[in-house]
């Protein structure tokens, strides 16, 4: 499995907006081939804007497709939109991973 690693910063007012536009991107990439789990992540203080998002992958295959998607391209798009900054999004293989069945 791989992983896309991205951090962002969230402009001003736009944290609520940046959130729901994660929560509709979840459904897009339900559908992606290879697609394991969605992690958004923000900082300890409430009041923070940075937040780093964690998409894990079946293969390096699937990661890269989902580059081609057309709709996920431009939900993508939408999430950057309320961002100020975000960092290159880079790709790392997962070493381990669990998560609980429920």
């Amino acid at each position: 499995m791989v992983a896309r690693v991205t951090h962002y910063r969230i402009r001003e007012g736009k944290v609520d907006e940046f959130v729901a536009t994660v929560q509709s991107l979840t459904a897009a990439m339900d559908k992606l081939k290879g697609f394991r789990v969605l992690l958004v992540l923000h900082g300890e203080d409430k009041s923070s804007r940075e937040a780093m998002a964690i998409s894990v992958w079946d293969t390096t295959e699937d990661l890269r497709d989902s580059d081609n998607n057309a709709f996920y391209y431009h939900l993508i798009s939408k999430v950057l939109s309320c961002c100020e900054s975000f960092s290159p999004m880079h790709q790392q293989e997962v070493m381990m991973s669990k998560f609980t069945n429920s």
